[in-house]
């Protein structure tokens, strides 16, 4: 049994029969969620998995930014 992290409801799940990556959905609220752990057994929603992924793009991106800019300042 695992509680669903958008509106904790329990949600019944067979540990055995998923696997890190599977996606499920809540009956209580229709959440997207996706298994990122299995022991425990955790949820995650899937809207705060993109936002994550898309923080992490942003981050990348600035990061590539600061490495141009080092490279231009090394060019001078």
């Amino acid at each position: 049994m695992v509680l669903c992290p958008e509106c904790d409801a329990e949600i019944d799940v067979d540990e055995g029969d998923v696997d890190e990556g599977d996606s499920l959905s809540c009956d209580e609220c229709g959440a997207d969620l996706k298994v990122t752990s299995l022991s425990p057994l955790e949820l995650e929603s899937e809207d705060d998995l993109e936002d994550e992924e898309e923080e992490d793009s942003f981050k990348a991106d600035d990061d590539e930014d600061e490495d141009e800019d080092e490279e231009d300042e090394d060019w001078k």
